[in-house]
């Protein structure tokens, strides 16, 4: 499998250990950044490991953040990405079989390496069980994001 690999300055050490990892399973990695512990902005990984996944140079991503809640809500914008904060092993491999999850997200100042490593194992291993209901759903997502990426009249306004 071609893993694409990101994270801002707060995850860039355990990106490091990850990258290790996922070649270690026998995958391709692409590594977009950062790389260094020096300050950058996650958005703009965010995006470059989005745009990897969306374009198919990569079949799915990991991106790590301090906490992953700014890293998800930024490549959730990129239509066609289905990205999860996963801190646990069962919403790792549930999210890519019930919701074809295509990016895992980690927050490095919550979970230690060897539970990143073992989420990591699970979500990589796990396949998109392409049963009606999930495929239903996943259906309903992508339309939701054709609405609205179409329509931006029907788009919430934002909060003042």
């Amino acid at each position: 499998m071609r893993v694409v690999l990101g994270a801002d300055h707060a995850g860039f050490e355990l990106k490091q250990t990850l990258v290790a990892h996922v070649r270690a399973m026998g995958h391709e990695v692409t590594d977009v950044g950062t790389h260094s512990s020096e300050a950058v902005d996650y958005p703009d990984i965010a995006e470059a490991l989005g745009m990897a996944v969306v374009r198919g140079e990569a079949d799915r991503g990991i991106l790590i953040c301090g906490s992953g809640v700014g890293a998800v809500i930024a490549v959730n914008k990129i239509p066609g990405i289905r990205a999860a904060v996963c801190h646990d092993c069962y919403s790792a491999h549930q999210g890519v079989e019930h919701d074809d999850m295509n990016v895992l997200v980690l927050g490095a100042r919550i979970i230690a390496a060897a539970l990143a490593q073992d989420i990591v194992w699970l979500y990589l291993g796990a396949e998109f069980s392409r049963d009606e209901r999930h495929l239903r759903r996943v259906g309903k997502i992508r339309e939701l994001e054709n609405r609205f990426s179409r329509n931006p009249s029907e788009q919430p306004s934002p909060r003042a």
